[in-house]
């Protein structure tokens, strides 16, 4: 058995006063099946560079395995796939890429193809079977499925499920039940590590967080009450007290000693009170630190006076001379909430983007209500910059609201005057779902919405449009939240 032993570590980036790691101390055995969880920007990829030895830090990480991070930089992608992998391997030979790429399902003619001629998922599956022929490293895997469609990731999770020496982040809840044996979580205050997968471990954080929540209002009632039985029982003391010095009506003398007595009872059975009282905020104040927040968004979809927003006949698109789907046709209804499935490259994207007014080559017909506001999430974030005020001026948004629902989606009030081309590529696509939320529309479009968006955020996501049912067409590989808020699926071959 092989150890990683991160001590004492701590780690800011320069210019912040905010620690990100602050005497952080863990344990990884080599062996396990690491899945790797938590909100956008706590940290997820900053501690993978650490172990990567990119950052200066306090502290000490020691291995006697080497790391190697996925995805692979290739920098020189016209060679030949094979050699590419050569050198990222250290010299295997051909039939060892051949029988590991076989396992990915990848036939071998791609390995005498020039590396960028490949697929998205090519590219993913060849990489990551070099570096799992890399012998004695740890791989550090850093979301492999985003971009993929359902059956690349199927494809990588069953990879993946027979694999072990790795840490996986990824916010796909199927691919970390498939793929992993322990669950190392970033918290608001520290990090754990449990045994089990995805779902084992979001069961004990809710059985542990509703435990929390209910001991944390049981402790504030009896803080409260405490507080009042003191506050009574020391003014009884000090009425006793002063009633040493004066007598009773029949002009008797009043035994002092016997009142003094009483009084110091009185007064010894406050101070116990008070004990009681400040055990049980210190317990109160271990308590809620690690509560992620739930708090339920918001949205204003707009009613059609139209039951049929949009309609598609027999279409087929074209990119230059080839035709990349054909004979596709479905209705837009009020109410609708639908799902585009299909391989890469199959024209979903296209299809959205159609629906938008834009200039793209195809046969057949589009009809859609002239009458009706669309709201788009594009795919793409890298053109988003400046700060958050300035966006939501830019895009006539109402800059409160906007705000208010990325906070509830874990955005610091720091985050607020930083640049959003800095932010953590998560951050990137909350900023233009919260966009989208403040939107009052007939017709949301949303392409691939939750690519890099952490879980918690993702429920939250499903959470607001089960609530206020909106009229949603979309492209979005992640299953269970597909499953969930889908009313009907289109699928594109």
């Amino acid at each position: 058995m092989s150890l990683i032993d991160v001590n004492n570590l701590t780690f800011s980036y320069d210019g912040s006063y905010e620690n990100i790691f602050e005497n952080t101390s863990f344990q990884i055995d080599t062996n396990w099946k690491l899945g790797f969880v938590g909100r956008n920007g706590r940290g997820k990829t900053t501690f993978l560079n650490l172990l990567l030895g990119k950052y200066e830090f306090k502290g000490n990480i020691s291995s006697s395995v080497k790391f190697e991070y996925f995805p692979y930089e290739i920098k020189d992608d016209i060679k030949n796939t094979i050699d590419i992998l050569y050198n990222i391997s250290g010299g295997c030979d051909d039939w060892e890429f051949i029988k590991e790429i076989s396992l990915l399902d990848v036939n071998e003619d791609v390995l005498y193809r020039p590396f960028f001629t490949l697929s998205n998922g090519e590219k993913n599956k060849v990489l990551l079977a070099a570096l799992f022929l890399i012998s004695n490293s740890f791989l550090l895997i850093d979301e492999p499925t985003n971009h993929l469609d359902e059956n690349a990731r199927l494809v990588i999770r069953e990879y993946l499920s027979k694999k072990k020496g790795f840490i996986l982040v990824s916010h796909d809840r199927d691919l970390l039940d498939a793929c992993t044996d322990h669950i190392l979580s970033i918290n608001k205050t520290n990090i754990e590590i449990q045994k089990g997968n995805f779902s084992s471990w979001f069961e004990n954080k809710t059985r542990q967080d509703t435990f929390e929540i209910n001991e944390n209002m049981k402790l504030k009632k009896e803080i409260s009450k405490l507080s009042k039985a003191a506050k009574r029982s020391s003014l009884w003391s000090d009425k006793t007290e002063k009633s040493k010095y004066g007598s009773v009506n029949s002009g008797l003398k009043i035994d002092r000693g016997y009142v003094g007595h009483k009084s110091a009872k009185l007064m010894k059975r406050s101070k116990n009170i008070e004990l009681r009282k400040e055990k049980a905020v210190a317990e109160k104040s271990k308590l809620l630190h690690n509560i992620e927040d739930y708090s339920p968004l918001s949205l204003s979809p707009a009613i059609s006076k139209k039951d049929r927003l949009a309609e598609v006949k027999n279409l087929s698109l074209f990119y230059g001379n080839n035709k990349i789907c054909e004979n596709i046709s479905f209705e837009i209804k009020n109410g609708d909430r639908i799902a585009l499935c299909g391989k890469n490259g199959s024209g979903k994207s296209s299809i959205l983007k159609l629906l938008l007014g834009e200039k793209i080559n195809y046969t057949g017909e589009i009809y859609i209500n002239r009458d009706i506001k669309i709201s788009y999430v594009s795919q793409s974030t890298e053109t988003l910059n400046g700060n958050l005020s300035e966006f939501s001026k830019n895009n006539s948004i109402d800059e409160s609201l906007f705000k208010t629902i990325l906070r509830k989606l874990d955005f610091s009030r720091e985050q607020f005057d930083k640049n959003i081309s800095d932010f953590s590529n998560g951050q990137k696509k909350k900023v233009l779902l919260a966009k989208s939320l403040c939107e009052r529309a007939n017709l949301y479009i949303w392409d691939e919405p939750l690519n890099f968006i952490d879980i918690f955020s993702r429920i939250q996501i499903e959470n607001v449009i089960l609530e206020y049912k909106p009229t949603l067409i979309f492209v979005e590989h992640d299953i269970s939240f597909r499953e969930k808020i889908q009313t009907k699926t289109i699928n594109i071959h």
